[in-house]
């Protein structure tokens, strides 16, 4: 009696790697929360249930928009805001790859360095702040500085995790078939360990737009779209808050889905090259 082919470990993993199939509607349905809620917010402004100057009405939000937007206002923030996130974003990712690695692929190196950054990782990010506004002022250079370290961390953990947990066997037929270390971790290592050190630098990527806005309010030299929203707040003008906070999730859902669709390309480029 013959039995159907087993798939291999990766035909299954190429398989898992493609997206599930969304139905039209499916796609409509994450709309229903906010349509609902802007409906809400319309009735509850317009009735008179609440203070007019503590939820203004969403004409208003939209009138503030276009003014911030025809105006360059929202563009210059916008871009201060961006230039920043993906600096930090990109030293603290660099910087994150090298160390991770090195923990991951030096036993010797981890047992000296990986005790001072566990404890490091526990810092909480926001108790950096008044030491980097002691060493870089208020500036840009402070917030990059802060930035870098949103991103560092959550890099360093998955691609140490990644690569220190490469299976065996993998690394058995690498040395059986005579590969050098720098073949072993070119071919075997760093292919077992890209969708962890991929995760890593998704994370680094939210993380580090989330710390943006705070490194504005916190640091709050300079123009960007964390001083935008502070601006509202000093002024009490709860159209231009909201307006601010439309915009920050706006970047942020944009900014998730952009990394999730390179996620599924890079998955489908591993898929076929297996």
């Amino acid at each position: 009696m013959s039995a159907a082919p087993a798939l291999s470990r990766d035909a299954a993993e190429a398989a898992a790697a493609q997206p599930l199939p969304v139905s039209a509607a499916g796609r409509w349905r994450g709309l229903v929360l906010p349509v609902a809620a802007v409906l809400l917010w319309w009735l509850l402004s317009h009735a008179g249930l609440v203070n007019s100057a503590l939820l203004v009405p969403p004409e208003k939000v939209l009138a503030t928009a276009v003014e911030q937007i025809s105006g360059g206002k929202l563009w210059r923030a916008l871009g201060a805001s961006l230039a920043r996130e993906f600096t930090g974003f990109a030293i603290g990712t660099l910087a994150g790859l090298l160390l991770g690695a090195a923990l991951g692929v030096s036993r010797i190196f981890n047992r000296l360095a990986g005790p001072s950054f566990n404890t490091f990782k526990q810092i909480s990010l926001f108790a950096w702040i008044p030491l980097i506004s002691v060493w870089f002022g208020l500036g840009d250079t402070a917030k990059v500085a802060f930035l870098s370290l949103a991103a560092l961390v959550p890099v360093v953990v998955n691609t140490c995790d990644g690569i220190s947990q490469t299976p065996p066997a993998l690394l058995e037929v690498a040395r059986v078939y005579g590969y050098t270390r720098w073949q072993t971790f070119r071919q075997v290592v760093l292919p077992a360990a890209a969708p962890a050190i991929f995760t890593g630098i998704y994370l680094a990527l939210i993380y580090s737009w989330l710390a943006t806005i705070g490194a504005e309010y916190l640091l709050v030299a300079g123009v960007g779209i964390g001083n935008l929203l502070i601006e509202g707040s000093e002024h009490f003008q709860m159209d231009l808050v909201i307006f601010g906070m439309f915009v920050v999730g706006t970047i942020g859902w944009l900014t998730n889905a952009s990394a999730r669709l390179a996620e599924r390309r890079l998955a489908r480029l591993r898929g076929r090259t297996l």
